[in-house]
């Protein structure tokens, strides 16, 4: 029953509460970021649970007054509030509950890839990188870029990033698809608006142990990092390439260039590799259930598209929402604000998830 298992994951929550107090558990860094980790998960299930209990025993009370002439009118005001709140909570509390992505926890890569639109497109992903680095810092997240293919213009063809935090994936996952932009780019001299597009992918970071990676089939080289235009950024070969598998239909090319440090290179282009590895995997192994992620990315094409951000109309519509709810001000989303996004995105999964499970049992 819902209830029985709410009330034990309030004992749980409570023997957290102890542990968070207890000096072995602080001393322990891992162990203390998985109890705080999960004591963040459990606040608000618990929170919603005593208020539904509360409202329970305010309820019960009200339906006792119903007997007394004088009470009876008061009565019945408080118990149609009560029933009312308490079916709103207990539809919090379903969703609440329901299985989570394993992945949400994890870090992510972040991959950007400038599709039709040429040039306005590449300053469009650059655009989205300025966005996403105010949605991750806003969120207590980092953005690292890792490689990335800068033109003249400051635009990028093509970018990768690694985010670290507190459920860094499940902040970025609904990222994943073609983003559309609509407006009058710089360049443009009779005031046309043109339509442009930008691939994004979102990769949960891999753990070692996921992952079989034989260093055997990777080639590691090193080389010198090249900036915008080809102009030289390193006077020292700290840039490193991995290809794995090269020349083979399993082939995977990650390049890493974005810091001095030779071996911080080497150690995120493998990081890099393992979570594409485990991405190649996860498609093999849930090809029926799940879209590939050459799905996700799409093929940048003006009509595939998660989201439009229209300029003329300042406004942002997420096109996987519906009614009044797709709709964002483009210039709030623009400055990081993507949680309400985020937020309208996450319920929606979360409502899917309850209607599979009701068509299941049914």
């Amino acid at each position: 029953m819902l209830t029985d298992r709410l009330a034990d994951l309030e004992r749980e929550f409570h023997n957290i509460e102890h542990d968070l107090a207890d000096p072995a558990v602080m001393s322990d860094s891992a162990r203390y970021l998985r109890v705080t980790r999960r004591h963040r998960e459990l606040t608000p299930v618990v929170a919603l649970w005593r208020e539904y209990r509360d409202l329970s025993r305010s309820r019960d009370e009200a339906r006792d007054l119903l007997n007394d002439p004088e009470m009876r009118e008061l009565a019945e005001a408080d118990l149609a509030v009560s029933e009312a709140r308490l079916t709103e909570l207990q539809s919090e509390l379903e969703l609440l509950l329901l299985p989570t992505d394993p992945d949400d926890a994890k870090n992510a890569i972040l991959e950007l890839r400038s599709g039709a639109g040429g040039d306005e497109a590449a300053l469009f992903a650059a655009d989205l990188l300025r966005l996403y680095e105010r949605y991750a810092e806003s969120a207590g997240l980092r953005l690292e870029v890792l490689d990335a293919n800068q033109n003249d213009l400051g635009g990028y063809s093509k970018l990768v990033a690694e985010i670290t935090g507190d459920h860094a994936f499940r902040a970025f996952k609904f990222e994943r698809g073609v983003h559309r932009v609509q407006r009058v780019p710089a360049t443009e001299t009779q005031g046309r608006i043109h339509t442009s597009t930008v691939t994004v992918a979102v990769l949960p970071e891999a753990e070692e142990s996921e992952v079989q990676l034989d260093l055997s089939e990777v080639r590691i080289d090193v080389f010198r990092s090249q900036g915008a235009g080809g102009q030289s950024v390193n006077t020292t070969d700290s840039a490193v390439r991995a290809a794995y598998r090269i020349g083979t239909p399993d082939e995977i090319i990650v390049v890493c260039q974005e810091t001095r440090s030779q071996i911080k290179n080497r150690e995120k282009a493998l990081t890099i590799l393992r979570a594409r590895l485990a991405e190649r995997q996860r498609e093999t192994d849930e090809a029926t259930q799940r879209a590939s992620r050459q799905s996700q990315i799409g093929s940048g094409d003006r009509s595939e598209k998660i989201r439009t951000y229209n300029y003329p109309q300042d406004r942002v519509t997420d096109h996987r929402l519906t009614g009044d709810d797709k709709n964002f001000p483009l210039g709030r989303v623009m400055a990081g604000e993507l949680a309400p996004v985020v937020e309208g995105l996450t319920r929606l999964e979360r409502e899917a998830m309850l209607a599979e499970m009701a068509h299941a049992q049914g």
